[in-house]
């Protein structure tokens, strides 16, 4: 799979590639982890129709799966519902799940948290929801068939660049909950049905870390190798694919467990080897490449 999100029409420096990896059949699928065009509703939503047409090169071949950012957010985020539709969840492509080869993926709205102008339940009915899939998906028959479980929503719960509301924040309220009451934390859910890797993007760079629960790196039991059989979910933010707005600063300091930044353009491949293995690699994209729109690629 490709994994990314911010992904514009202007600057989308990691299209071209991306268009040309699926021509030649090198993915499977894609995960598109919010923000898309910036924004789709723009210009009469003609910035939208734009977009679609740049990913079609792509979203005609392999299945393109999303969450929804905060750049969709215009009209109760009805340009996102209207264009993607996404398997079960709520019918709207907010919350839902699918199954891809060993894995289960489960793909959340993290705008819940923050448009709650929308309605304080959809935040209940959505933890509600995960909470009845990733029981299903622990099952011990399910989770011999599909071993790896895997997260994603557009809003990072780690990251360590300049942002006082998600990187800086001990109370990031996707990570501890709503204020006061902490509920609806969704680290706490991650953490308690063995989710294995959550992926997100928001800020415009790259970020690996190590396995984290409450703050802390929760190792594997292997020494010198923290991901071998880790305690706790892996958080990669991986939202560099391009957009008119540029890449993000980091803080200086990089916190205990941030393992690998980098600020080039790029996206995120995933191979899933096996039951037991699962791979990662960041591509950089920092050179602009010619975009490829239809046709094969020799």
């Amino acid at each position: 799979m490709a994994v990314f999100g911010d992904m514009g029409n202007a600057n989308a420096r990691s299209l071209g590639r991306l268009q040309e990896e699926t021509q030649r059949g090198h993915f499977d699928a894609f995960l598109h982890v919010g923000d898309f065009a910036y924004d789709m509703h723009t210009d009469n939503a003609k910035v939208g129709d734009a977009f679609m047409n740049q990913i079609q090169a792509i979203a005609a071949y392999v299945p393109y799966m999303t969450c929804v950012g905060n750049h969709e957010r215009a009209y109760n985020f009805s340009n996102y519902k209207s264009r993607f539709t996404m398997p079960g969840g709520d019918g709207e492509g907010m919350f839902y799940s699918f199954n891809i080869g060993p894995a289960h993926i489960v793909a959340f709205s993290s705008e819940f948290y923050y448009y709650t102008n929308y309605g304080w339940e959809q935040i209940a009915n959505q933890y509600k929801w995960m909470e009845n899939d990733l029981k299903e998906a622990n099952k011990p028959e399910n989770r011999a068939k599909r071993p790896w479980i895997i997260a994603a929503c557009h809003r990072p719960l780690y990251c360590s660049n300049n942002d006082p509301i998600h990187c800086n924040n001990r109370d990031n309220i996707i990570r501890v909950g709503l204020p006061d009451i902490h509920s609806y934390a969704m680290e706490d859910l991650l953490y308690k049905y063995g989710v294995d890797l959550h992926f997100s993007g928001h800020e415009h760079s790259y970020e690996r870390n190590f396995p984290t629960y409450n703050r802390h790196v929760c190792n594997g039991t292997t020494p010198n190798n923290p991901y071998h059989n880790p305690r706790a979910p892996v958080y990669v933010v991986t939202g560099s694919a391009g957009n008119y707005l540029g890449v993000g600063p980091f803080d200086p300091t990089a916190t205990p467990w941030s393992a690998y930044r980098s600020d080039d353009y790029g996206y995120t491949r995933m191979t899933i080897a096996n039951d037991t293995h699962l791979f990662l690699e960041q591509v950089s994209d920092n050179q602009v490449r010619k975009r490829h729109t239809t046709g094969d690629i020799p």
